[in-house]
């Protein structure tokens, strides 16, 4: 499971402006805010963007100061893999640490859907054990417990975090990502494509060989 909202992209203009510096081509500068506040990209600037993307990392800088801020909650065994692609990239997620034993952990709080049945009863049994040594933690406050719960955490806990990234993150887990076996990466390219020109410049011109 993957859930992805509060999606903000900015610094595009800043972006462009600095993509035209080596020449000093700002004159050539046709792009503009529409009425709604989106800035909409000229031909001219959407010409030459294409070409650098078009180019390969060493051209296309401008796109690492195109930033994207957005809410993911997906499972540890995700997160292991995105993590990968930390250059350039903050997070801040909920804690384990201060909040897992304040609640009761429920069958939401993870990824257990798409398990075959065979495994219907494990996930069962993960909850009910876990519940079992928060409320014993709750109870005698022995760090025990809690250390236990967390260890007993399986990967399919799921984590939300806030992200900042640019579209060169996107761009290189779009390529390597897109298809992956693991559906929450299928999900987060098929996100980032829907992005304010994700076709010229997250997908852009892709290899052939992916993972």
């Amino acid at each position: 499971m993957i859930k992805i909202e509060n999606v903000s992209v900015f610094n595009l203009e800043n972006a462009i402006r600095g993509m035209r510096n080596p020449l000093k081509s700002w004159a050539k500068i046709d792009s503009k805010y529409d009425e709604e506040g989106n800035y909409i990209l000229g031909p001219n600037d959407l010409g030459l963007a294409t070409r650098l993307v078009d180019g390969g990392e060493p051209h296309r800088k401008f796109m690492r100061q195109i930033f994207v801020s957005v809410d993911i909650t997906a499972p540890m065994y995700w997160w292991s893999q995105f993590d990968t692609y930390k250059v350039g990239t903050t997070a801040n997620s909920t804690s384990k640490m201060h909040k897992l034993a304040s609640e009761e952990i429920v069958a939401s709080d993870f990824s257990f859907d798409g398990c075959v049945p065979e495994a219907e009863d494990a996930c069962k049994e993960t909850i009910r054990v876990c519940n079992a040594l928060r409320e014993k933690y709750n109870e005698t406050k022995d760090k025990r417990y809690w250390d236990t719960l967390i260890k007993f955490l399986p990967e399919s806990y799921n984590q939300t975090r806030t992200v900042t990234m640019d579209y060169e993150n996107l761009a290189n887990m779009h390529k390597w990502r897109k298809n992956h076996k693991l559906d929450e990466w299928k999900k987060f390219c098929a996100w980032s494509e829907t992005l304010p020109y994700a076709k010229e410049f997250i997908v852009g011109k892709e290899d052939e060989i992916t993972k």
